[in-house]
């Protein structure tokens, strides 16, 4: 949670702020919302589109273009937030679970969203489904940072391993996500991010190959549990430095995004640029910009045989794994955030 003399002065700010065009809204604690936020506007600023900030509230602000970052920056005590009139407003939604209790909310955000914002076409299907007007939508696929998230040779690979402790004569698998419920251990699955599915893949995966798992993101307990159980062999670090995983990225061989709901997710992305195989479900962006067999594999959601032999595959058939490794690295160029950004002002905030 922010601390109360965080919010007063983020208050002041935003009150005395006369420079900046365009605020955007982050959560707290740090983590996915808050990286996107400081990309969007230093890129927006690099290229001198919009003077451009991040902000944790939007209390104090006023003739600006306010983006709220998720939907929880705009639900302000089981309400939508009182926004000063003067602002124009943006809001991306990333993603709507099953019972979804903030679908309850549109009727309100239509008198105040100017632009509703996401990352997918399957996330904008639902948005539609709930009423939101399709010329209120727009799509933006989320970036990745090319200076940061880049291949790395085999040597240099094999010293992050020694560097990590991970074993060099086995295949690593890695999952670099939140999965639990809440921000503590994460005993409780977190089950639209497909922990239970990951494991069961995994479980499976152990008793055809010699694998490791290699975990960061928060709340982890459930995962670390269940291989604890099925004596599979693991790491897991918390990362305070978000770029720290380009290290863990470039220290696996195949990346498994076992979700049932994403708004990204930028696993794609970070996974394609560090020269990473990836397999997934059809969440999120995943569908719009994966070729299954070319740049990917994807998989419907909760099919764990599919998940478990399209893993095998690129374990057991290098070719196949090159193959979507070098097609990766041509398809992450598209999503360089300086693109990315100009994307953003171009459909969005340009119109404002």
């Amino acid at each position: 949670m922010i601390s109360k003399l965080n919010k007063i002065k983020s208050i002041t700010r935003n009150t005395l702020d006369k420079r900046h065009e365009l605020v955007y809204v982050v959560e707290q604690p740090e983590w996915s919302i808050n990286w996107d936020g400081r990309q969007l506007t230093d890129n927006l600023n690099k290229l001198e589109l919009i003077r451009s900030r991040t902000s944790t509230t939007y209390l104090g602000l006023r003739n600006k273009i306010i983006h709220f970052g998720s939907i929880n920056t705009i639900i302000d005590h089981e309400n939508v937030a009182n926004i000063d009139k003067s602002n124009k407003i943006i809001l991306t939604w990333f993603h709507i679970i099953e019972n979804d209790k903030k679908v309850k909310f549109i009727p309100q955000l239509l008198k105040v969203v100017d632009i509703f914002h996401t990352a997918s076409n399957n996330t904008k299907r639902k948005l539609v489904g709930f009423g939101i007007p399709e010329n209120k939508i727009t799509v933006i696929p989320l970036g990745v940072d090319l200076d940061y998230f880049k291949p790395m040779s085999s040597d240099e690979k094999n010293r992050i391993k020694k560097r990590l402790g991970l074993p060099l004569d086995k295949f690593i698998i890695g999952s670099f996500q939140k999965d639990g419920v809440g921000w503590g251990k994460g005993i409780e699955p977190k089950l639209v991010k497909g922990p239970d599915i990951f494991c069961d893949v995994v479980e499976k995966l152990s008793k055809r190959s010699p694998i490791f798992v290699l975990l960061t993101g928060p709340a982890r307990g459930y995962v670390k549990k269940r291989l604890e159980d099925a004596k599979i062999n693991y790491k897991h670090d918390y990362l305070k430095n978000y770029l720290d995983i380009v290290d863990y990225y470039n220290a696996i061989d195949l990346y498994l995004m076992t979700s049932r709901e994403e708004g990204g997710p930028k696993a794609i992305l970070e996974s394609w640029a560090c020269g990473v195989p990836i397999v997934s479900t059809t969440v999120g962006m995943a569908p719009d910009i994966i070729n299954d067999k070319q740049n990917g594999m994807l998989t419907q959601i909760d099919d764990i045989s599919n998940l478990l032999s399209k893993s095998l595959n690129i374990f057991e058939d290098r070719k196949i794994g090159k193959i979507i490794t070098n097609n990766g690295l041509t398809s992450v160029k598209e999503f360089d955030w300086r693109l990315i950004a100009s994307k953003y002002y171009d459909e969005i905030y340009k119109k404002l």
